[in-house]
This record gives C-alpha cells, sequence and structure tokens, in this order.
C-alpha cells in the first residue's frame, strides 16, 4: 500500500524559507518519478517540481531558481526547500508519486504553505 505524508508546511514571512517533507512508504522514490503540486485556494492544482528515477527534475517557472527539489532514498523521503517565497506561494502542497511500471499516481494529503506579506 502506497503513502504519502507531507510536513513543513506553516506560515512564513515574505522572503523566507521552508523545507516541505514527503515520507513515502510501499514505494522506492528512487525508481519512480517524485513530485511536488500546490493547489491555491480557487485556482487548479499544478506542477511545482518533479524528479524522475535517474535524478532530472523539472521546475515550474514561477518557481526556478528558487525551489529545489531532492530526495534521500536511505529514508525514502522526497523534499522540497523553498527560498524567497511570496503570497503567491500561498497553497496546500501535494506530494506525488508516479508509478509509470503501472501507469498510476499517489498524492499525500498536503501540507498548507502560507506565506504572509
Amino acid at each position: 500500500q502506497v503513502q504519502l505524508v507531507e510536513s513543513g508546511g506553516g506560515l512564513v514571512q515574505a522572503g523566507g524559507s521552508l523545507r516541505l517533507s514527503c515520507a513515502a512508504s510501499g514505494i522506492i522514490p528512487s525508481t519512480n518519478t517524485m513530485g511536488w503540486y500546490r493547489q491555491a485556494p480557487g485556482k487548479q492544482r499544478e506542477l511545482v517540481a518533479t524528479q524522475a528515477s535517474g535524478g532530472s527534475t523539472n521546475y515550474a517557472s514561477s518557481v526556478k531558481g528558487r525551489f529545489t527539489i531532492s530526495r534521500d532514498n536511505v529514508k525514502k523521503m522526497v523534499y522540497l526547500q523553498m527560498n524567497s517565497l511570496n503570497p503567491e506561494d500561498t497553497a496546500v502542497y501535494y506530494c506525488n508519486a508516479y508509478l509509470g511500471i503501472i501507469l498510476r499516481n499517489y498524492w499525500g494529503k498536503g501540507a498548507l504553505v502560507t506565506v504572509s506579506s
């Protein structure tokens, strides 16, 4: 059974930093594409960053240069380091695992990030 549990959300002032963590169980993050998505109030869920099994990364243009996705394969953790946060980054952030072998997405329950101006 695949489970993804996010942590590390909270309230931060504009210009500050936060690190989100995603604990994965039931899968091996290093062999799958792991990612972070976010959904702001009244908006659709959007891609923030992904990291493929080979290590290549992909970022939304709005976060490129400010956010960094990484993972610890031993601990089965995925991280999103967020720097230079601004109020437009306020959203619920979801950890995602895409298992290509069965063409299925798994989602965590989300972590709220609020950036005050």
